[in-house]
């Protein structure tokens, strides 16, 4: 894997320092993000959509390890370790949002 070109956590950065790094993500009906590895320990707050999907790479080292799809509950707060190498995949019939909080190492 390693001729595979990694992109961004998230759609932008909105907010960083020392200690956190916060994104934004935005992905329309059908929309994938680019190819990442969490590299940080980080949280997860839904913000909006439907469906939202989750393809990790052979040599994700992160929880999910086979792809999952689940059901968008808009405040839901999900912690998730580092390690994992992923796509997200908009997968429901509206856009989805998120708010994804990285945790830097002290």
């Amino acid at each position: 894997m390693d001729d595979r070109e990694l992109g961004p956590v998230g759609t932008e950065v909105v907010f960083e320092n020392e200690r956190v790094r916060i994104w934004n993500l935005h992905l329309e009906p059908g929309e994938r993000s680019a190819v990442h590895r969490h590299d940080h320990d980080y949280v997860l707050v839904l913000v909006s959509g439907d469906r939202i999907a989750a393809e990790p790479e052979p040599d994700t080292q992160g929880p999910v390890t086979e792809r999952i799809e689940a059901e968008v509950v808009p405040g839901a707060v999900v912690y998730l370790e580092r390690g994992g190498v992923e796509t997200a995949v908009n997968v429901g019939d509206r856009p989805y949002d998120e708010v994804i909080i990285e945790l830097k190492d002290r």
